[in-house]
């Protein structure tokens, strides 16, 4: 029987972006002291023994949470997720926590306007309204021609469009594979993926930095432990908005920890950007239920 128990739902979210945006952090600092393949890779080890020991306690064990009759599209999905990982990181220590996550923010926006040329959904005027304006709120953080832009401001906006086609991938899979096993897809076939590349850029990690490592991969599995809770305890159309405190958590982390700074224009892109993704959420909500994200 499903449940919306809000009350304990959204603490539980925003306990889950705070996880995250922590994992963010450590991402950025050891990114910036190693190679982020390597970093990444040792990071979906832990991530990938998780799924495998959740799915051994499931009914039916790992056979039945594995079984797809779409295994290449759910590797696919795998594989675009941990390399959409990997860019979010360079851009973490290219650009900082603060502006990545504000750029970011608008990957509900590119899912809302690749929704209908990918999935066939419809779109309507409101929503492309809203679309408009949170990419107006990405050029106000971007402001080309002006000193603050470079290349690296691109990273992030690259790594939204990759997590916004591995959402909508996660949708099209979720019409016939249930949540736990794109789950497990998710973190077996990152894993591998990266498994065959990461070797090349191995590195000494050296002294208290393996503690930060260790602390990376719990906040990764914890992270999506208290997701999974979360929507086990409430409905996603409840508790999503919330998610958006990622973007506060990551910011405060950047601003107090690593020094970085803000801007009224990044406010002023930001709340745009949040706005409009708040309006095309609401309004999908009231087209059909809301599927489960799986967060990066």
């Amino acid at each position: 029987m499903s449940q919306n128990n809000a009350r304990l739902g959204i603490p539980l979210m925003l306990a889950t972006t705070f996880v995250f945006a922590s994992q963010d952090g450590l991402s950025r600092y050891l990114a910036g002291e190693y190679n982020t393949v390597l970093i990444v890779m040792i990071r979906y080890w832990f991530f990938a023994l998780f799924v495998v020991a959740l799915s051994a306690s499931r009914k039916g064990g790992i056979r039945r949470v594995a079984a797809t009759s779409q295994p290449w599209l759910q590797i696919t999905r795998g594989v675009l997720l941990v390399a959409e990982i990997c860019v979010m990181v360079v851009a973490f220590v290219q650009l900082g926590l603060v502006a990545s996550h504000a750029i970011f923010a608008s990957y509900p926006l590119l899912i809302a306007a690749l929704s209908g040329p990918i999935l066939g959904e419809q779109v309507g005027w409101r929503r492309w309204v809203a679309i408009a304006i949170g990419f107006v709120g990405v050029m106000i953080i971007l402001r080309p021609g002006f000193s603050v832009f470079a290349p690296a401001a691109l990273i992030p906006l690259l790594s939204a469009l990759m997590f916004a086609v591995y959402g909508l991938l996660t949708r099209y899979v979720a019409r016939k594979d249930s949540a736990e096993t794109s789950f497990f897809w998710t973190g077996i076939a990152g894993a591998v993926a990266i498994t065959m590349i990461g070797p090349f850029f191995w590195e000494p990690i050296h002294g208290n930095d393996w503690w930060l490592m260790g602390t990376l991969c719990l906040t990764g599995a914890g992270g999506h432990y208290l997701l999974i809770k979360t929507y086990e305890v409430a409905e996603a159309s409840t508790v999503q908005p919330f998610a958006y405190f990622q973007l506060v958590f990551a910011a405060s982390i950047g601003l107090t920890v690593f020094g970085e700074s803000i801007d009224f224009w990044i406010v002023m892109g930001a709340g745009l950007i949040i706005g409009s993704g708040l309006f095309t959420f609401w309004r999908e909500r009231q087209r059909k239920p809301v599927t489960l994200k799986e967060n990066s």
